[in-house]
């Protein structure tokens, strides 16, 4: 399946069916665009004579988009300020038997200009039928198209996240090396400061205190290892960006999921910075939240 981007704008245009019997209807023009949001959150802009279908096309946006911020727009086309109107027979009757029953009443009344005419004939145009039916699939057309769009979206943001998800195995790796040798020399310096507080204190002068003293040295130096080993947030670190490789190779909808394993890496990120005792883990660290926090914006936008 593909990752749907919650961004994305789609519009179809079509000119309704014509009936000889009716006011030719004119184009209508059907407008979808979204933005990302936690939830499916729909604003519908619709001409008054349309107003009855928007459960309708409400039902048909929920069934291909389920996130996002989508406003949807139908406007009907229409005629230029210099275009002619279409005339009506029958309106035109009713304009000279008007001027008729004028001109008997008031002789010296002007008649009519042209231009009168053509605003009366406009305004005693009737509303065109619209076949819902027909809307409604323009609608759907429309809404097909807003998904390809979100899926061409998502595959760009596929392959950013593919590329920063590389990005930071690249730095694992690096760091992974640099562990045991932060490592012993903590130790190593642990085990030096406390036999310089020892002789300091005078306590190599008593044999037996001083063995006790180095195996209660041994013992905070393992402890203080423990405390500062990353191995363990390097390994759900790497497990993490499987996991979020599987999710994007898998496709649907993983925003969420995605949004929850990013807040792991960024916790994961913060240990390592927080534990680390030497230079070149806590650049690494600082690299990694970088990273990550590029990752974060790009995954509020999947849906």
């Amino acid at each position: 399946m593909p990752v749907y981007s919650m961004t994305g704008y789609a519009s179809a245009l079509g000119q309704p069916p014509q009936n000889p019997d009716q006011v030719p209807a004119p184009q209508l023009a059907v407008e979808l665009r979204s933005v990302n949001g936690r939830f499916l959150d729909l604003s519908l802009r619709l001409p008054d004579e349309l107003r009855h279908l928007e459960p309708p096309i409400r039902d048909a946006i929920a069934q291909g988009i389920r996130r996002g911020k989508v406003e949807l727009r139908i406007a009907a086309g229409r005629e230029g300020d210099h275009a002619l109107p279409r005339l009506n027979p029958g309106t035109l009757d009713q304009l000279a038997e008007l001027q008729s029953q004028l001109r008997a009443r008031f002789p010296s009344a002007s008649p009519f200009a042209v231009q009168e005419l053509l605003h009366w004939c406009r305004q005693g145009s009737t509303q065109p039928a619209w076949d819902d039916g027909w809307l409604l699939k323009l609608v759907q057309q429309c809404v097909d198209g807003l998904r390809e769009a979100r899926a061409r979206e998502g595959d760009r943001l596929t392959l950013i996240l593919l590329d920063k998800i590389a990005q930071l195995r690249v730095l694992a790796e690096r760091a992974e090396p640099l562990v045991p040798a932060v490592v012993q020399r903590h130790q190593e310096r642990f085990l030096q400061r406390w036999q310089e507080a020892l002789n300091q204190a005078g306590a190599l002068a008593h044999a037996e205190l001083s063995e006790a003293a180095r195996e209660r040295a041994l013992s905070e130096a393992a402890a203080h290892a423990i405390r500062i080993d990353v191995a363990e947030e390097l390994a759900r670190l790497r497990a993490h960006l499987d996991e979020i490789e599987a999710q994007l190779r898998k496709g649907g909808e993983l925003g969420k999921r995605l949004d929850f394993l990013i807040q792991e890496l960024h916790r994961e990120a913060n240990t390592l910075g927080s534990k680390s005792t030497a230079l070149e883990l806590s650049a690494i660290s600082v690299d990694m939240k970088v990273l990550i926090e590029q990752m974060r914006e790009q995954v509020q936008n999947i849906e």
